[in-house]
């Protein structure tokens, strides 16, 4: 759980991120960090890189479902298209997140 200092500081960071006005780089390790040990702050984070990158998705499109839901990474530099080889769909899902993988964290 969050004190209400934090949470207020990462929702002004993530309204930030998503607006894309400029963050301050010790802000944002602040925030990585953080997310990396929160799934809530996690989820804020990527809803605000996937705002600053797609902008606001109507409610009633696939895309807007998708970001709601925090579904898919908001990073398009990341996204496979098309058909795949086994070979880069294996290595493409080794690089994702642990929890993804079904691996727990020992902290």
């Amino acid at each position: 759980m969050l004190s209400t200092n934090t949470r207020l500081r990462v929702e002004f960071i993530c309204e930030r991120i998503a607006a894309g006005a400029p963050v301050e780089l010790n802000d944002m390790a602040w925030i990585q960090k953080l997310a990396s040990r929160n799934p809530t702050v996690d989820s804020q984070l990527r809803k605000a890189r996937r705002t600053a990158i797609q902008g606001d998705a109507e409610q009633d499109t696939l895309d807007g479902f998708c970001n709601t839901m925090d579904i898919g990474d908001p990073d398009p530099t990341d996204h496979l298209v098309g058909p795949q080889d086994p070979l880069t769909l294996a290595e493409w899902f080794s690089n994702k997140r642990k929890w993804f993988r079904g691996q727990v964290d020992s902290n």
